[in-house]
């Protein structure tokens, strides 16, 4: 084997990865070099005759760290996520365990444990600024809530728990990426997809003959609602798209069992009621009940807004001369033709409007540098993990290097579903490292030849994930554990929703909504029939996201009892007491499946979203009364970009979040613009 370039750092600029050297053979051997390098750090800090200090233990933690093991397992599990194969899928499934088991190690470690919990309680004698001690905070929490301060008997069945849940969520991932693939619907004429634009019937009949496939394959969607549900005519072809869209996850229905049940039992060995409770005391949240009653009292209005316009639906079919009653895969078609009726909104007339590159460049970045001074510079001599990956040199308002962006937009097999932002380095004063972060989405790529021509949906997307972007590019923190988006997941979702603002901010929208032949503008009476109509549908976008939300803390407020023991029919299990949560929330509605189904629901079973997917309309309370905040002082300008750049971006997690926040508004957060936005007073 070569020289493995995971085991030292890179020499690229600003540490990018070395990826045109790193190929699969190199994880294992580095996986194996990082932990033993860690460990033999962590054990000497343990083992240290000297007087636990701040700097000789938990910075000297922060250094050990931050070495081999950090590097490689960033790279691995973003490239796992985006260009999977079945090589990467056996170092996931073989390494995820032995990673549980290095990181139990190191936080049940008793003499280590007595270091920190030692600092702790002299933290006020100690001369630590408020950086130093969020960190040692963050190390007291970490190592409790790793269970630390259990017995032997405790720490051990504590150790296999974390083994078996690694071992079950690469196994939901694997499945879950097979379920994409597989439940991709095959149509066999062209006619049958009447209502989608050329270009796409062009992509989906290059999709089939990618897979050796005589057709036109429509590629599945990571929501429970397919956005091609809106264009197809065909109402047949509609629901088939949509149960093989919602029937994904059967074979993942064990899987999710043995998940919660395993996450019901190390909540209670470590003394919480159940596993939101013991999320939740981690969060700003506090605690689960708060979450639930709120996310309870806003379902409800949800519910009535969201029956209220299955009835304007209803009318729209009857004068369509339908003859059926609405079901959910008629839901988005009908309600598009609502939105022309009422609106003159057609997303089809917006599109050739909405080319990426455009959208990237003049919108996305433009926003960025009106908002902060910053600059982006394509780096064609740098390499990417996959050939589709762009990286971008990112320059601050004085012409100083800040970092690097990497984008990979397209969709492909060999990637995840959904969108996310990601660190490849960790940007931190510690360390010297700069910031390197990449954005995946999953846009459907055009046909050979052609434009790529976006939805407004995957506008909205490129700007969120954007926002995580900028959250990272814009850190400026000492210590890596509480670097870029190191905060409360409950708090994360802020900072990229905030971001959105910017998608119909005039001066934004009027850069970037160009004709993608002739450069000409989109006509300004279009965006404002775009604006207007995206005001319609709250109480379907409010309702599919809360039953998801909902659901997640349904399955993860269950005690190790309570949960179905699922027995030869485990998806029959799942099925049963999905449909059961979502009644006793009052969510259950048979035209509006949640967001996510329980078989396919990665955020809280392949990724570290579990009971806490309530975080988005959290952080969106932050969010809208933030836009409110950018209103009132000019928008988009570098004065306000500056402050929230000040307060609450280049903070990360390194002060409390609800801190930086009171700091950057002035006060705490008012729910009220949020409940104006989605129509919920």
């Amino acid at each position: 084997m070569t020289e493995n370039p995971l085991l030292s750092a890179s020499d690229l600029p600003h540490r990018l990865p070395r990826f045109q050297d790193i190929a699969a053979e190199h994880y294992r051997p580095a996986f194996d070099a990082g932990m033993a390098e860690e460990l033999a750090a962590v054990e000497a800090i343990a083992s240290s005759g000297e007087e636990p200090t701040f700097e000789n233990t938990v910075v000297a933690l922060e250094r050990a760290s931050s070495g081999v093991l950090s590097r490689v397992t960033m790279v691995f599990y973003n490239q796992n996520a985006a260009d999977t194969d079945d090589e990467l899928q056996a170092i996931e499934a073989e390494y995820g365990p032995k990673l549980a088991e290095h990181h139990d190690r190191i936080l049940l470690d008793a003499a280590l444990f007595e270091r920190i919990e030692s600092l702790w309680r002299r933290r006020d004698r100690l001369g630590l600024d408020e950086q130093d001690r969020r960190l040692l905070e963050r190390y007291r929490s970490e190592f409790v809530r790793g269970g630390a301060a259990l017995d032997e008997a405790g720490k051990a069945r504590l150790a296999r728990i974390n083994a078996e849940l690694a071992d079950h969520s690469a196994k939901f991932n694997r499945q879950l990426l097979t379920d994409l693939n597989d439940s991709a619907l095959l149509v066999a004429e062209r006619d049958e997809l009447d209502g989608l634009s050329d270009d796409r019937i062009a992509a989906a009949a290059e999709a089939a003959s990618e897979r050796g496939l005589e057709g036109f394959l429509i590629a599945q969607s990571n929501f429970s609602c397919h956005p091609m549900l809106e264009k197809l005519r065909n109402r047949d072809v509609r629901e088939r798209l949509w149960r093989a869209t919602t029937s994904r996850g059967a074979d993942n229905a064990g899987t999710l069992l043995a998940m919660v049940r395993l996450r019901a039992e190390k909540a209670r060995l470590l003394g919480f009621e159940h596993h939101a409770d013991y999320i939740a005391a981690d969060q700003t949240a506090g605690n689960a009940d708060v979450i639930s009653e709120r996310l309870s009292r806003l379902a409800a209005a949800a519910v009535r807004n969201a029956r209220a316009e299955a009835e304007r639906l209803q009318l729209a079919v009857d004068a369509d001369g339908g003859g059926f009653e609405l079901a959910a895969w008629d839901w988005s078609h009908y309600a598009a033709k609502v939105r022309r009726a009422e609106f003159g909104f057609d997303a089809d007339e917006l599109k050739p409007y909405l080319e990426l590159d455009r959208v990237l460049f003049d919108g996305v970045f433009h926003a960025a540098e009106k908002e902060f001074g910053l600059t982006f510079r394509e780096r064609g001599d740098l390499a990417g993990y996959h050939p589709e990956v762009r990286v971008f040199e990112v320059f601050d308002a004085d012409g100083a290097a800040l970092g690097l962006f990497l984008g990979d937009f397209f969709t492909r097999d060999s990637k995840r579903g959904g969108a996310w932002m990601v660190p490849l380095v960790v940007q931190s004063e510690l360390t010297g490292e700069p910031p390197v972060v990449v954005n995946n989405l999953n846009i459907v790529p055009p046909a050979e030849g052609q434009a790529a021509l976006i939805t407004p949906a995957n506008v909205v997307t490129m700007f969120h994930e954007f926002g995580h972007a900028l959250h990272g590019l814009l850190s400026a923190c000492r210590y890596p554990k509480t670097s870029m988006t190191s905060t409360p997941r409950d708090f994360v979702e802020y900072p990229s929703q905030v971001n959105e603002m910017w998608i119909q901010w005039p001066e934004v929208v009027a850069a970037y909504a160009r004709h993608h032949a002739t450069g000409e503008p989109a006509p300004t009476e279009l965006l404002e029939r775009w604006e207007a109509a995206e005001k319609f549908g709250e109480g379907f976008a409010s309702t599919e996201y809360l039953a998801a939300a909902l659901l997640d803390q349904a399955w993860h407020r269950l005690a190790p009892e309570e949960v179905p023991e699922g027995g030869d029919d485990p998806a029959a299990a799942v099925e049963a007491f999905e449909r059961r949560a979502l009644e006793e929330a009052g969510v259950a509605m048979a035209e509006i499946a949640p967001r996510y189904r329980s078989g396919y629901f990665a955020h809280i079973f392949a990724g570290g979203y579990s009971a806490g997917y309530y975080s988005y309309i959290w952080s969106e309370i932050l969010d809208a009364d933030t836009v409110e905040w950018f209103t009132e002082h000019g928008g988009l300008n570098r004065a306000a970009g500056d402050r929230f750049r000040e307060h609450l971006l280049s903070k990360g997690g390194s002060i409390d979040p609800m801190e930086s926040y009171r700091r950057f508004r002035g006060r705490d957060a008012d729910i009220e613009p949020l409940l104006e936005r989605r129509g919920l007073k």
